[in-house]
């Protein structure tokens, strides 16, 4: 879809973005963090939702129509083009309650979109102690999305509008917040801009003359622009590898016309072909691929980022589910894990972890509660030396080498060779209290085959 004048309505979004390529095209992922009071958020999608007129109304109806239909093949969203890429947008809630959504999301993104309300009272609120925006980029940050983009947006509601000084301070002081998080500020692009009149979304905006424009610092050489289309199209984009076997996590699963079987999912390595024999771990149902489509078409094969549906036969779709992994039976299928080696860092735990412990951990699309059975040491969390043999318990900020075994099956991998199905984060207490990697993976040898 041709993007002519656009903004992105609602600050809750995920996006995903899709590289221009003659051969292929693959999906490139931002997720979009919003600092705005949950009153304030609703209010906007109300009056874009409402406002029937604006330039900008099409996306949200667009998005709309998406939600309402009964079934779809790809997550509900809509696209435009930028002179690099291909954006499709996607709504994923960012309250609190759905933090557990937003690691999944996490796992598949490849650049943090950090949007803040310069708005009186909003920013402070998304920063306080009780906001949720920071914890979202410290997810992001620790779960290995190390690209970002800050987006000062309001800007015509600020006092006097589109206040320079405002701007400053803002960008002061999340630079100052990111940069404890772990990002530096010189490779980040702060944008002030004003979604609703498009100020600095595709061209520069006349309001705000004092603004000379975003510089971001890398190896190869600095990028510069002006507009967050521009940021957009200077993001690196990832090296996935479609060399590797094939590993899909599932995200959901549809049942059409009351016989089909659908699983839908993003492809993070490898390639997906019609006729292929697949496997879905940790059930051990083996199956063959019949058709595949990403939004609406259909094609033959799918390449690692492309985010599809695929139709399989001989399986109820009670018998999948959101978590299994997708794999080529002849090239390496994912196994059940029964119990795994990681590297954890405790993020923010209120007292002690010991074994024992059994929190809820988050894996690609999966979440299951696991069981610290062993504390094998403590580390430095800069350099990985050991700390501490064995040690009795661990506590916010540490990091440890523990042991740990799931309490329902679950599929996993090491994160050398399958990052995405590698990293994951623990959560307990309606909080994240760690994050870790994983190093070693103890394999179940299935005897629960179903061939169908």
């Amino acid at each position: 879809m041709r993007c002519g004048d656009i903004t992105i309505p609602t600050l809750n979004e995920f996006v995903r973005r899709t590289a221009l390529n003659p051969e292929h095209v693959r999906d490139l992922s931002l997720y979009l963090v919003s600092i705005a009071t949950i009153k304030s958020f609703v209010d906007l999608q109300k009056k874009y939702i409402g406002k029937t007129k604006s330039k900008y109304a099409w996306i949200m109806d667009r998005l709309k129509r998406e939600q309402e239909r009964a079934i779809c093949l790809c997550f509900p969203q809509t696209g435009f083009e930028t002179k690099a890429y291909y954006v499709t947008i996607a709504d994923i809630p960012g309250h609190q309650d759905f933090i557990k959504n937003m690691i999944t999301d996490a796992f598949q993104t490849d650049c943090g979109l950090l949007v803040v309300s310069a708005s009186l009272g909003e920013f402070e609120v998304g920063i306080s102690k009780d906001g949720q925006s920071l914890e979202h980029v410290l997810f992001m940050y620790n779960l290995g999305v190390k690209q970002m983009i800050v987006i000062v947006n309001k800007m015509d509601a600020t006092d006097p509008s589109f206040s320079e000084e405002l701007f400053n301070e803002i960008k002061n002081e999340l630079s100052t917040q990111i940069q404890k998080i772990g990002y530096q500020p010189e490779s980040v692009a702060f944008i002030p801009l004003s979604a609703s009149h498009g100020d600095n979304m595709i061209e520069s905006s006349e309001n705000m003359p004092w603004y000379k424009g975003w510089t971001v610092e890398r190896k190869k050489g600095n990028v510069t622009g002006k507009t967050l289309m521009e940021a957009i199209d200077a993001i690196i984009p990832p090296q996935r590898s479609s060399e590797k076997p094939l590993r899909l996590p599932i995200q959901d699963v549809y049942k059409i016309g009351g016989v089909l079987t659908v699983p839908v999912g993003r492809v993070e390595s490898g390639i997906l072909k019609t006729d292929m024999k697949i496997t879905f771990a940790p059930s051990n149902i083996k199956t063959e691929v019949k058709s595949i489509q990403i939004c609406h078409e259909s094609i033959n094969e799918a390449l690692p980022g492309d985010n599809i549906g695929f139709r399989v036969e001989g399986i109820s779709a009670q018998e999948l589910q959101r978590g299994f992994v997708c794999s080529d039976s002849n090239n390496d299928p994912a196994q059940e894990a029964s119990s795994f080696i990681a590297q954890i860092i405790v993020l923010n735990h209120p007292g002690q972890i010991s074994q024992g412990y059994t929190p809820v951990l988050g894996c690609h699309t999966a979440r299951v509660a696991c069981k610290f059975v062993e504390l094998i040491s403590k580390i430095d969390r800069r350099t990985g030396e050991v700390i501490e043999e064995a040690p009795k318990f661990i506590r916010t900020g540490d990091a440890a080498i523990v042991k740990l075994i799931p309490t329902k099956p679950i599929c996993v991998e090491k994160f050398a060779d399958y990052p995405s199905l590698g990293h994951f984060a623990v959560r307990d207490m309606r909080q994240t209290v760690a994050i870790g990697i994983i190093k070693d993976v103890e394999k179940r040898i299935s005897i629960r085959d179903k061939v169908v």
